[in-house]
């Protein structure tokens, strides 16, 4: 299939997917917190997360390995990915056995010193348990994942994570008409969510592609392609464990200060920041394989014009979901949930906003992922969302509100987000004039529009469940203003003939 095609059509599964799994994650969420309740679920949040500190790890694994089979992709060098999948999943086993001796080794320490509710620490300790379970799972489905990505078999992919929130979905409805205790429950059975996710990819990918094998023999392994994974890995992992320690280190804060039921409302926050990442996804994985294979191809220049309009596309598509949602956000969490936790609504807006923002300029963290020299460009970006902890600190300690820790969370992103244009500009030759013209600019008028008809509606209509006439116009008006402003000239075009290609009977019309 033309590359092109191939990436519009990944690109409409990842984006369907996306969007149906939000709606099974909002309804999941719902009746969880309704079953749990504010105190259990934020417990749940709190310990969890606690573990999932290092859940960044996967996500650094799956970019590395990733990154490599695409590149030997590039090059048609399949004995070479046969060679990295292997070495890939030895370093996974060998990861996971040391993160279950770290988090073993440090359980009581770390239990023990959270504001956990009187008569629920047992549950803690076992919930921490069952979730360094699931991080092993989690690091152990990073290699089949990686390859499917590399391979650009995003279709399966996309049918295994409906069935994960379909599942995730058939839970939240069991445990709200079960007697018991409904929080270790609910731990066990997402365990057992992750355990049928790593079957799924696991057999299908061993059966489908040659280059994947389990028995790895003493002659595969190769300590120079380890120490060059584990080293790209290395420096993932800090860019990622930056991100996941600031968001852990602030919820740890707030517990700190404001107790657990604080933490259901920022963990509220981040299960829609999650939900609304798989919408970023759809053009990050139909991208990326295609990013890492120019640059391995030795084209430069379109591997910049690629990393620019995955920025582009992934914002805009999620500017169509997010702005509508943050001028609606109290009346949708309030229809959504029973019992909206305090301060929820501002969580949700900033962590959006902040989303909104990195993306502008995430496609040059995959340009630079395929260039492969990551050292100080993680260093460089991902340093200031990790300091921006010691300023929340002493902000909590002088007693400000959570509005102004968020307001340190934004301006972190900003910042973050920025450093990217000068940095790729200096390794790769970017043309921040261009970048600024093809993809900036054009986001600005349908931000614009999109701002000005949320403001208007929620100014101007009283009515019944009117997020859905927000939503209604709002996508649209925006689509129209997408199509007229975002879109240049040449991209209208290709859509254009695409759809009549696969529609002759309009082209007759016509």
């Amino acid at each position: 299939m033309d590359p092109t095609k191939r990436i519009i059509l990944n690109t409409g599964v990842q984006y369907s997917r996306s969007v149906l799994n939000i709606f099974l994650s909002l309804f999941s969420t719902r009746y969880i917190v309704e079953a749990l309740g504010s105190s259990d679920y934020g417990l749940y949040v709190v310990v969890g997360g606690v573990v999932a500190l290092l859940g960044f790890i996967t996500n650094a694994l799956v970019i590395t390995t990733q990154r490599f089979i695409s590149f030997y992709y590039g090059k048609s060098d399949l004995q070479q990915v046969r060679k990295v999948f292997a070495n890939s999943f030895l370093i996974h086993l060998m990861v996971s056995l040391v993160m279950v001796l770290i988090l073993l080794s440090l359980k009581d320490f770390i239990v023990c010193r959270l504001n956990i509710p009187d008569g629920r620490f047992q549950v803690a300790s076992e919930i921490y348990l069952i979730t360094i379970l699931m991080l092993v799972i989690t690091i152990m489905i990073a290699p089949f994942k990686a390859l499917f990505i590399a391979r650009e078999n995003i279709v399966y992919i996309s049918l295994v994570e409906i069935c994960d929130g379909f599942l995730k979905l058939g839970i939240a409805l069991w445990i709200l008409f079960t007697d018991g205790d409904r929080l270790l429950l609910f731990a066990i059975l997402m365990m057992m969510i992750q355990v049928f996710n790593l079957s799924a990819l696991a057999f299908y990918a061993l059966r489908k592609y040659e280059e994947c094998h389990v028995l790895i023999s003493p002659r595969e392994i190769d300590f120079s392609c380890v120490r060059e994974l584990a080293g790209f890995a290395g420096w993932s992992t800090y860019g990622m464990g930056s991100v996941v320690m600031r968001s852990q280190g602030i919820q740890l804060m707030l517990n700190n200060v404001y107790g657990t039921v604080i933490n259901a409302a920022y963990g509220i926050a981040l299960q829609i920041y999650g939900s609304i990442m798989f919408v970023s996804s759809s053009v990050l994985n139909a991208m990326n394989p295609q990013i890492v294979k120019a640059e391995s191809e030795g084209n430069r220049n379109k591997m910049l014009h690629l990393a620019e309009m995955e920025s582009k596309y992934s914002t805009m598509l999620l500017m169509l979901l997010i702005v509508p949602f943050i001028f609606e956000a109290p009346a949708i969490l309030d229809l959504w949930l029973k019992d909206v936790p305090e301060n929820a609504d501002l969580f949700c807006r900033f962590i959006l906003c902040g989303f909104i923002i990195d993306q502008s300029t995430y496609g040059l963290n995959t340009a630079n992922q395929a260039l492969g020299k990551i050292r100080k460009y993680t260093l460089l970006i991902y340093t200031p969302k990790l300091l921006v902890l010691i300023p929340v600190f002493f902000f909590l300690q002088a007693g400000l509100s959570p509005f102004a820790v968020m307001c340190l969370y934004l301006f972190s992103e900003a910042l973050a987000s920025a450093l990217r244009l000068p940095y790729i500009k200096h390794t790769c030759g970017l043309s921040i004039r261009h970048y600024l013209k093809t993809v900036i600019l054009p986001l600005i008028p349908l931000l614009v529009i999109q701002c000005a008809i949320g403001y208007a509606i929620i100014s101007l209509v009283e009515m019944d469940f009117r997020f859905l006439f927000t939503y209604a116009v709002s996508v649209i008006v925006s689509s129209i203003a997408l199509w007229t402003f975002t879109l240049s000239n040449s991209e209208r075009t290709f859509i254009s003939n695409l759809i009549l290609s696969r529609l002759p009977f309009l082209k007759k019309a016509i």
